[in-house]
């Protein structure tokens, strides 16, 4: 009896109805609460509901980049943001008031183009640039009395307020510990338990996938740790001491993930000491004894050196800067203005300056929100683009109408007051799926229209994302000059690069380990982002998707030669050769790597592979 297969859903489809999950964010939620709602209320009470929409305006849009981290990471992730769509305010709102529309179509064109390329730097720079162009649109069509000046100061206003929430009150279980360390110490206690998970999966079926899980723990850590300084010059003790846990976790890290290479298994007494390892993290306590492993294998002497070492650290409180990620001002620039740092500019300026140029000719009331949709449904960081429009658009829907059946039994204007407020409530949870995050913005968007003087606009509102998103899948589809799929393209030759610099010092014989630590966590970060970039454009729709065809075959190249590499360092660590499998391992990968070349892998790795086999009778045992 045959059996009927069932078609399975294309990933462009499927990839809309995926949402993240975990625990609720209550002091996130209670930040959004306590910021545009009271914002607004005050500015109504004092007579200026308009400097109130905008200081809530802010609020919103910081409210949506409050993340899950540690306070000090939340500086930057917030304060950088806001200080770009201050200045985008202000500059909106004078040339709003003082060029026409071809003028000002011309400014948010170039503003676009700008604004895309440095938005290919990284997350903080992408929300920079996305709150520069929905401020500068804003500030420009928002009928609105107070000059420009004082919108952009209402506009740091805002989010000021919502960051200093965010550094004035803890998160749940941070008055159990210290204070001050509001993320950190879970961060870095993470990445113990990510090295025990690794170490209790060698030799199994998931390794590589707790592999994946460490990486993803060191880039977490690394980000809460990157931030002011608590205390002037050196830091506090404590301080200190955070940093020299996390630089202790670098070789455990590198020693599990060398196991893992190996592919035998260890015994369930190697991941206790992590585990107590964590445990002290967290409880800001003495690590106490910790169970030695079996030192039968160069890895697990590794291993066991490194817990000597973290133990003696945790005590020390001495270990470096090396949370640090340290990139020049060349590769910035190279990822704004290489190749996807371009095609993303480009296409944040059609779709911006097309949006802004017809919701001008239209004479629309609220023109200015078609090119505020257009820069949301323009940003890959939040998913393929098909699914972007389609919860773009069911959230609008949903949103408008929900708003419409608020607003026709609340009062006026208390009952707006307290939609901000519960919207602003919602945000960090909605945030998990852009469906719900659309629709939620959506009412508070509403709501502070009508708050702001303006007649209530549910139905103007979902038509102009409509259009907004016909604009976008146009442009995004457009051809364009050189490679299509340039993004995952500059991210395939970042993390090419990050694994031949990283391979590069592992085989010349340095004995400088923090340096080789600081090269394998960029590879291994690269490689992330890599892997992101490519998971969003295999979701794509077809037409768009076979640009990047075999861009995951070269990252697993990537990621099996940085293993690879790891392996090499701890084994010329312990015995100063390499073997045979080690080497010839090595040659295998760098030839294929060589063959990815038209995805952006740099061709450095096949002269990398010409260096190896001139080395092979020196380095062999």
């Amino acid at each position: 009896m045959s059996r009927r297969v069932v078609p399975a859903l294309p990933l462009w489809f499927t990839h809309a109805l995926r949402a993240q999950r975990g625990p609720v964010p209550w002091a996130a939620v209670v930040r959004g609460a306590s910021a545009a709602g009271p914002l607004l209320a005050v500015a109504v009470v004092a007579g200026r509901a308009s400097v109130g929409v905008v200081a809530a305006i802010a609020a919103m849009l910081a409210g949506i980049n409050d993340r899950p981290g540690s306070r000090r990471a939340a500086v930057r992730r917030l304060g950088v943001p806001a200080a770009a769509g201050a200045a985008g305010m202000v500059v909106g709102a004078y040339a709003g008031g003082h060029g026409g529309p071809v003028v000002l179509t011309v400014l948010l064109t170039a503003l676009g183009l700008l604004a895309g390329c440095v938005s290919a730097v990284g997350p903080v720079a992408s929300a920079a640039g996305t709150q520069v162009l929905v401020a500068c649109v804003v500030g420009a069509g928002m009928p609105l009395p107070e000059p420009g000046w004082l919108r952009g100061l209402a506009f740091l206003c805002g989010a000021g307020w919502l960051l200093a929430l965010r550094l004035a009150v803890p998160t749940p279980g941070a008055l159990a510990g210290d204070f001050r360390f509001d993320g950190e110490r879970a961060a870095v206690a993470g990445v113990y338990d990510a090295v025990a998970d690794l170490l209790d999966a060698v030799g199994g079926p998931h390794a590589m996938t707790r592999r994946a899980a460490l990486t993803a723990a060191l880039d977490h850590a690394q980000d809460a740790l990157t931030g002011p300084r608590l205390r002037r010059y050196a830091g506090s003790a404590a301080e200190r001491r955070l940093h020299a846990q996390y630089a202790a976790a670098l070789p455990l890290a590198e020693a599990a993930t060398a196991l893992a290479w190996a592919g035998e298994p260890v015994s369930a007494r190697a991941a206790q000491a992590p585990r107590r390892l964590a445990a002290a993290v967290r409880r800001n306590t003495h690590t106490g004894p910790l169970p030695a492993p079996s030192r039968s294998a160069p890895a697990l002497r590794a291993l066991d050196d490194a817990l000597l070492r973290a133990a003696e650290a945790f005590d020390r409180g001495e270990g470096g800067a090396l949370h640090t990620r340290r990139r020049t001002a060349r590769q910035l620039l190279r990822a704004a203005f290489g190749a996807g740092g371009r095609e993303y500019g480009v296409r944040v300026a059609l779709s911006f300056g097309a949006a802004g140029a017809i919701a001008q000719a239209l004479h629309h009331t609220h023109w200015y929100w078609l090119p505020a949709t257009a820069v949301f449904l323009v940003k890959p960081d939040l998913g393929p683009l098909v699914s972007r429009v389609l919860c773009r658009a069911v959230g609008t829907v949903l949103g408008a109408l929900v708003f419409a059946g608020l607003v026709a039994v609340l009062p006026q204007p208390a009952g707006l007051v307290a939609v901000v407020a519960v919207s602003g409530a919602l945000i960090p949870v909605a945030t998990r799926h852009f469906a719900a995050q659309t629709a939620v913005v959506t009412v508070l968007v509403l709501a502070l229209v009508m708050a702001g003087g303006e007649p209530q606009a549910s139905a103007s509102r979902i038509g102009e994302t409509l259009l907004a998103c016909a604009i976008v899948l146009i442009v995004g589809h457009l051809p364009m000059p050189g490679e299509r799929g340039g993004t995952v393209r500059a991210r395939l030759a970042a993390a090419g690069g990050a694994a031949h610099a990283y391979l590069a010092h592992v085989l010349s014989g340095s004995d400088d380990r923090p340096a080789r630590w600081v090269l394998r966590r960029e590879a291994y970060r690269a490689l992330a982002e890599a892997r992101t970039a490519i998971a969003v454009a295999a979701a794509e729709l077809p037409a768009l998707a076979r640009h990047t065809e075999g861009a995951d075959k070269a990252a697993a190249v990537l990621e099996r030669l940085v293993d690879t590499t790891t392996a090499c360092a701890v084994h010329l660590d312990d015995t100063g050769r390499l073997t045979p499998r080690h080497i010839g391992r090595l040659d295998r990968l760098l030839a294929e790597a060589a063959k990815t070349d038209g995805l952006g892998v740099p061709g450095v790795l096949a002269a990398e592979r010409e260096g190896l086999r001139a080395a092979r009778l020196p380095f062999a045992v």
